[in-house]
């Protein structure tokens, strides 16, 4: 498959991975020495998949929605790539508070013998509502483990 499309799906399985709560499948898709950068997002600056996955993990989210839209990848050599992604989420957070957002991501990638990862990603938000009505359906923690693992559509639970 094209190097593009892996990318694509790629950051398809971040979303999924960040959406269902499956953390070792998440910091999976980042390389070892990754670099994230927050703090546009009012977060802060981590270095390495070990710690940003820690932060990950300890997010106290009860609902999570991701989409990235409009991928401009450009590839500048055979194991190199750079990427911009439109986003919005919508998240829950456990002490009830929410929040709606739109922005971008600024990444770059690296390929890895055969596999592409991020190697870089900058978070940026145009904006953030706050002010949000209760969603009329809420997944939450535990209705999500059958989108997991590097391929659920392998295993349906059907």
């Amino acid at each position: 498959m094209d190097d593009v499309e892996e990318i694509k799906k790629l950051k398809a399985r971040y979303f999924r991975s960040l959406d269902s709560k499956d953390w070792d499948t998440y910091a999976e898709v980042f390389a070892e020495d990754c670099v994230v950068d927050l703090r546009r997002a009012q977060g802060e600056l981590y270095r390495g998949r070990k710690d940003f996955a820690a932060y990950a993990r300890s997010l106290n989210l009860v609902q999570s929605v991701h989409h990235g839209h409009m991928p401009e990848i450009d590839l500048n050599g055979p194991d190199s790539a750079t990427g911009v992604w439109g986003l919005e989420d919508y998240n829950i957070w456990e002490d009830g508070t929410q929040n709606h957002g739109w922005g971008h991501y600024l990444e770059t990638y690296v390929k890895r013998e055969g596999r592409w990862f991020i190697k870089t990603m900058a978070l940026s938000y145009l904006r953030i509502e706050t002010d949000c009505p209760q969603p009329a359906l809420i997944a939450g923690k535990d209705n999500t483990a059958h989108l997991r693992g590097l391929n659920p559509a392998a295993t349906p639970t059907l």
